[in-house]
């Protein structure tokens, strides 16, 4: 037997508007962490050249955050246990709060990208590591 579909079409470029819309979407996408930039990325990245440099931009981000946020959750468990066995609960409680801080540091920065690339420009993020060249 043999299979008579044709194969799909190659899916248009996008035009100059949704390439700044879905590259600023991408950064904008940060507020809900990694998901929406990887979805971006994966999908519009071979169709517009701006959403391909911003996503990946947004992508290395929030893999960066993602590790970050892990880490301090993992350290505010351990430091949290420790301070509070030892009587010094206001430190565990100071602890408690530092992976809702990083959070806040992810939404301005996904905010600030997405502003950026909206008004036309390009956004790389202060510190990030590049694991998408």
């Amino acid at each position: 037997m043999t299979d008579s579909t044709p194969a799909p079409a190659p899916s248009a470029p996008l035009s100059e508007a949704d390439d700044k819309l879905w590259a600023s979407l991408a950064h904008f996408g940060g507020l809900l962490y990694i998901l929406p930039s990887l979805i971006i990325w994966l999908v519009l990245k071979d169709r517009g050249a701006r959403t391909n440099v911003e996503g990946k931009e947004a992508l290395n981000w929030q893999i960066t955050f993602l590790i970050g946020e892990v880490i301090l959750w993992i350290l505010a468990g351990v430091l949290g246990l420790v301070f509070t066995v030892t009587g010094l609960w206001p430190l565990a409680t100071l602890f408690g709060w530092l992976p809702f801080v990083l959070w806040v540091v992810n939404a301005v920065f996904s905010i600030l990208g997405g502003v950026k690339v909206q008004q036309g420009g390009s956004y790389r993020y202060p510190f990030s590591f590049r694991f998408i060249k």
